[in-house]
C-alpha cells in the first residue's frame, strides 16, 4: 500500500504546490483521493501508469478537489482507454460534468461511471478483493466527507515445512491459504493452524478533507497505519481557520493523538504560508510523528509506521 501526494495546497494554487490529489497504490490498483488542477502532470512526473487507475474519490465539490477532472477524462480519451472509470463524489458531479463531457469528449472511447453518495453520513461506498472504502463524514460550507481506506485481510502465509510433510497437493494451497482445513486421503483432518501461520495485518489509510475538527472523526480513523489531515491554517489563524472551517495545525495533531493512529500527514496549506515549518512544529509539538505532505513524495503505509521518500521526479 503506497501513496503518491500529487497536490498539497488549499484553493489558490502557487508555483510551490498543487491543489489538493493523491493516489493510493492498493496491489497494483490506483485509487485517487480528490482531482485538482495539475493533477495529471503530476502524475505523470511520479510516473505512474494511467491505465491503471479505476476509481476516483472526491471529498467534496470546491474546484481544488475537482478542476482537474475533466482534463483527465479527457486525456484518458485521447489515449483511446476502453476500461470503465468510476467517480465517487458526493451528489451533483455527475450534473455539473455532463454538459462539458458532452460538448469537448462526444465520442469517448470509455465509459464514466459516477457514483453518488449522501455525505452527511458514514457508508461504505466501493469494495473490491482489495480494499474497502467508508465515507467520514465533515463539516464544511457544502456538503464534504474523507475517506477510510481499508485493506483486505491478507491470506495466510503456508509453512512449507507442514505441507511438504502432509503431502498437501499442490491444486489445494490456495484454499488453505484462505483458511481451509486439509483431510488427509485417509481421512484424518488436518487443522489450518497446523499449516500456516497469520497473514499479514491489514493496513488502514483515512484521508480527512476540509473541515472543522470533528470529535466524529476521532472515533472513525481511530488506530490508522497513516492518517492524513487538512492542516490549512498555524493556530495564530485560528478564527480565521473557524470563519472558513478549516482545521488549524496543531487541531489536526490533536485529533491524531486522541485517535492514536500511526503517523499523521498533513496537508492543505494556505497559501499565504512560504514554507510549511511551523505548522509541521506547531503539530509535531503535540503528535511527534507528523511529516508534512509534498508534491512527489512516496509514502510506504506499513502496520502502524510508514516508510517515506522521494523519487526523481520527471521534468
Amino acid at each position: 500500500m503506497e501513496l503518491t501526494i500529487l497536490g498539497c495546497g488549499s484553493a489558490l494554487p502557487t508555483t510551490r504546490h498543487n491543489p489538493s490529489s493523491q493516489v493510493l497504490n492498493v496491489r497494483d490498483k490506483l485509487y485517487m483521493i480528490d482531482c485538482g488542477e495539475g493533477t495529471q502532470l503530476e502524475m505523470r512526473r511520479a510516473k505512474l501508469h494511467f491505465g491503471r487507475l479505476g476509481h476516483i474519490f472526491i471529498s467534496h465539490l470546491h474546484g481544488d478537489h475537482c478542476f482537474g477532472l475533466f482534463g483527465l477524462i479527457s486525456t484518458f480519451n485521447l489515449l483511446g482507454r476502453t476500461a470503465e472509470l468510476h467517480i465517487h463524489s458526493p451528489q451533483g458531479l455527475e450534473e455539473l460534468m455532463q454538459p462539458l463531457l458532452s460538448y469537448f469528449c462526444q465520442q469517448l472511447t470509455y465509459q464514466v461511471l459516477f457514483h453518488p453518495f449522501d455525505a452527511h453520513k458514514a457508508e461504505c461506498i466501493f469494495a473490491d478483493r482489495s480494499i474497502r472504502v467508508t465515507t467520514i463524514p465533515l463539516r464544511h460550507r457544502l456538503p464534504c466527507c474523507g475517506f477510510l481506506f481499508e485493506e483486505s485481510e491478507g491470506l495466510r502465509h503456508i509453512i512449507r515445512e507442514m505441507v511438504d510433510y502432509y503431502e498437501v497437493p499442490l491444486y489445494l494451497r490456495n484454499s488453505i491459504r484462505q483458511g481451509a482445513d486439509y483431510v488427509t486421503p485417509e481421512g484424518v483432518t488436518i487443522l489450518n493452524e497446523q499449516l500456516t501461520r497469520p497473514g499479514d495485518p491489514a493496513r488502514r489509510y483515512a484521508y480527512v478533507s476540509d473541515t472543522l475538527p470533528l470529535p466524529s472523526v476521532v472515533a472513525q480513523v481511530k488506530g490508522v497505519d497513516l492518517l492524513y489531515h487538512e492542516a490549512t491554517f498555524a493556530d495564530e489563524e485560528q478564527a480565521r481557520a473557524r470563519e472558513t472551517l478549516h482545521t488549524t495545525a496543531s487541531q489536526a495533531a490533536d485529533i491524531a493523538r486522541q485517535a492514536q493512529v500511526g503517523h499523521l500527514l498533513i496537508g492543505h496549506y494556505s497559501a499565504r504560508y512560504e514554507t510549511e515549518e511551523p505548522l509541521l512544529r506547531q503539530a509535531q509539538a503535540l503528535f511527534s510523528a507528523t511529516t508534512l505532505a509534498q508534491e512527489g513524495v512516496k509514502i510506504e503505509i506499513l502496520p502502524h509506521s510508514i516508510k517515506l521518500f522521494t523519487p526523481t521526479r520527471v521534468e
